[in-house]
């Protein structure tokens, strides 16, 4: 199932939870073959979207997976930023919390996030989660390839 046209995807984790990263990256290790870069709050997340310092070189990602509880700016006003950033909103954000709470859900859709997905607390269910979104966002669905018109 080699594509050649097959390209790798770049994959932003806003994500504070050590275990969370840790248990995330071993499924990009594993079973996925993207590039994925984390950072752990908020702020550094706007940072690494808009390559400010320290971030200058880094690739725009392709996909964000984003989580809601997050120290120095939250993921709500994460997402607001970016979808609100004519550079940025064309970027797909799959909302990744704990929380199942509808305010949450909804307000995350009202910012228009791509997706919204409940972790799983055990470590199977959460490597089959990331592996089920890298396979949907990057095996089934077509992302910009660049920066968005307008």
């Amino acid at each position: 199932m080699n594509d050649p046209e097959a390209r790798t995807v770049n994959v932003l984790l806003v994500e504070d939870d050590p275990g969370d990263v840790l248990m995330t990256h071993e499924a990009f290790d594993e079973y996925l073959h993207n590039r994925l870069d984390v950072v752990s709050d908020g702020e550094a997340a706007l940072a690494y979207l808009r390559r400010e310092e320290p971030y200058a070189d880094v690739p725009r990602p392709d996909l964000i997976l984003l989580d809601l509880n997050l120290p120095r700016r939250d993921g709500r006003e994460v997402l607001q930023e970016v979808k609100d950033d004519a550079d940025l909103r064309h970027i797909p954000v799959i909302v990744l919390t704990t929380s199942q709470a509808e305010e949450d859900v909804l307000r995350s859709y009202q910012l228009h996030a791509n997706a919204y997905v409940t972790k799983p607390v055990d470590f199977e269910g959460f490597i089959e989660a990331i592996k089920q979104i890298d396979h949907f966002f990057v095996s089934v669905v077509k992302l910009p390839t660049g920066r968005a018109q307008g």
